[in-house]
């Protein structure tokens, strides 16, 4: 079993459709191990998407994540990093699949709902930054 962060985005939050993305992990073999609702400082949102310092998005990046509170979630289940990433559909709502989280929900690239970890190494980092391990069931 792989375990890997999920992140449900301001623009999503907002939208109120927490439920039914989350239905989405869980109809499609994802266990929630851990969830919660935060608002992101500027340095946590700094510190966590630290290896986009240097792109031009970044400032917004972090503008956009700390506009209003977020759900972080640990998803556990069979290949979950993959799965998360297939569910979620590509960045770019307008090249997602149909029926994925980002062709249904998002509003742009920039406001795209979903963050999901991109590797098995990131999950764990992902999860460390958000969940101390007494957090996850």
């Amino acid at each position: 079993m792989q375990q890997t962060l999920s992140i449900i985005k301001p623009d999503a939050v907002k939208k109120g459709v927490i439920g039914k993305i989350v239905d989405r992990f869980e109809s499609n073999g994802l266990r929630i191990a851990a969830m919660k609702k935060i608002k992101l400082s500027k340095h946590d949102a700094k510190a966590f998407y630290a290896v986009h310092s240097e792109r031009p998005f970044f400032k917004d990046l972090v503008e956009f994540m700390t506009s209003g509170p977020v759900v972080v979630m640990v998803l556990e289940g069979k290949d979950a990093v993959a799965k998360n990433r297939e569910l979620m559909g590509a960045t770019n709502p307008k090249e997602a699949a149909p029926g994925t989280i980002r062709a249904d929900f998002a509003q742009s690239i920039d406001a795209n709902a979903v963050h999901g970890s991109d590797s098995l190494e990131n999950a764990k980092k992902e999860v460390a930054f958000f969940f101390a391990a007494r957090e996850i069931c």
